[in-house]
């Protein structure tokens, strides 16, 4: 199966995937804001640059989107048809950064929690999930 998009089209539709201040980001961070919770967004100076971090606490949360970071549920295990090898090998890359990245936050002393995009349904669940984090 040949690529949907011309290189130059394909470009331009990634260039506006966002990598800050998704959709299931907002809602995490509302949901931590509703619990009381300070936070720092997008630390660079900490491995994998956290979506949300608590020095205070030695807590990052990583807030990922299924597809994007090979999740096991429905929506993270399909892969496109077109340009299949591609990102079979892209997703794969991402799962390995993001092992190193929990990897070396852990080393440093670093709790660290993935919230994923699949999760974001059952809002009072995830609330509950924060709420235990935060004790």
């Amino acid at each position: 199966m040949t690529d949907v998009f011309d290189p130059a089209k394909r470009s331009a539709v990634m260039a506006r995937v966002k990598s800050r201040d998704t959709k299931p980001e907002l809602l995490l961070r509302r949901l931590l804001t509703e619990l009381g919770a300070r936070y720092r967004l997008h630390r660079k100076d900490l491995p994998g640059s956290p979506d949300v971090a608590m020095p205070g606490r030695r807590l990052a949360i990583f807030v990922h989107g299924c597809f994007w970071h090979g999740h096991d549920c429905p929506r993270g295990s399909r892969v496109p048809k077109a340009n299949r090898d591609y990102w079979l090998a892209k997703v794969a890359r991402n799962v390995a950064r993001d092992e190193r990245n929990r990897a070396d936050l852990t080393e440093a002393g670093w709790r660290v929690e993935t919230v994923w995009e699949c999760e974001m349904k059952d809002r009072e669940g995830l609330k509950a999930r924060l709420e235990a984090l935060l004790d």
